[in-house]
């Protein structure tokens, strides 16, 4: 399951989830996987309004639908930015999950949570959310950014496979957050990519590394024979 970002640039919502399907269509048809791309709440496609904690109940809720489809035994979470961190939170809190690659992705939200009313306005300003800005509203969203942690995620999430990629010249989420991550694992694959920034989706290393992985993932789930 691919878990998209959250928006930012001039394509706003719809560029952070538009690269989605085609990546899914291509997992699905040169690999095999029963592929899902869900938008999360507020993004284009989707109703309701963006909150952290929503989109993680979300990402979650996604992970049992897919469980739900015919023919699919178990769930690899692919995450970017935002979307990263979340998988791996899903990840470790589903034994189910069988593992995550988290692409470009935070190791907290406590940049976000330490100035909630910016992040508020700048969702509101992104059409993600109506939500009035009420003091109890933007308090709330303090306290879900700063529970909601990929390195303690990451954590929990072992032995099961981890892999991270982050970009040498991520102008938004610095390359030290891929490191923690992938430390508090402790057996993590980590790819730096020199040069790249933080859209990851568009690198194709970062693309041929991430099927390289799922195919591994794909091979070591299939139960021999004698």
């Amino acid at each position: 399951m691919l878990v998209h970002g959250y928006p930012s640039g001039p394509a706003g919502t719809a560029g952070a989830v538009s690269a989605m399907p085609e990546l899914a269509e291509r997992i699905a048809d040169d690999m095999g996987f029963v592929a899902f791309s869900p938008c999360l709440r507020g993004m284009a496609g989707s109703e309701g309004d963006f909150s952290i904690q929503g989109w993680a109940d979300d990402v979650r809720a996604a992970v049992e639908h897919l469980r739900s489809t015919a023919n699919v035994s178990r769930v690899w979470l692919v995450g970017f930015g935002t979307g990263g961190a979340l998988a791996i939170c899903a990840g470790a809190a589903d034994p189910e999950v069988g593992g995550v690659a988290a692409l470009a992705a935070p190791a907290d939200f406590d940049d976000w949570a330490s100035n909630p009313r910016q992040l508020f306005e700048h969702a509101r300003e992104l059409g993600i959310t109506s939500a009035p800005a009420r003091p109890a509203a933007i308090d709330g969203w303090s306290r879900e950014l700063r529970s909601l942690k990929a390195v303690d995620g990451a954590q929990r999430l072992a032995p099961r496979s981890l892999l991270v990629i982050h970009g040498s010249d991520d102008d938004v989420v610095p390359n030290f957050d891929a490191r923690v991550v992938a430390d508090a694992h402790t057996d993590a694959e980590l790819h730096l990519l020199e040069g790249a920034g933080h859209r990851l989706r568009h690198d194709p290393r970062a693309m041929a590394i991430t099927l390289g992985w799922l195919d591994r993932q794909r091979t070591a789930a299939v139960p021999r024979t004698a």
